[in-house]
């Protein structure tokens, strides 16, 4: 799976602070569930294809837009004429 972006635990942490959770829990930005830890989250995502669609695919495509707005953030700019 060379070229794709990798989830991490830290991804899906940085994703949810800022998602309100009517509970205790973590909730999934692409379906809104939410779960009672990380590790389910995680598993969660990892196996949503399973259940009919890919919640997954949403984190993987989260994950490249944060990466590409970096990049561009730390580009310096350029001069104007």
């Amino acid at each position: 799976a060379r070229g794709r972006a990798r989830i991490t635990v830290q991804d899906i942490l940085a994703a949810s602070q800022k998602q309100p959770v009517p509970q205790c829990g973590y909730q999934c930005m692409s379906c809104c569930r939410v779960f009672p830890t990380l590790w389910s989250i995680k598993i969660h995502i990892q196996q949503s294809s399973r259940e009919g669609y890919s919640c997954k695919v949403y984190y993987r495509r989260l994950k490249a837009l944060w990466e590409k707005e970096h990049k561009e953030q730390e580009q310096p700019a350029a001069p104007r004429e």
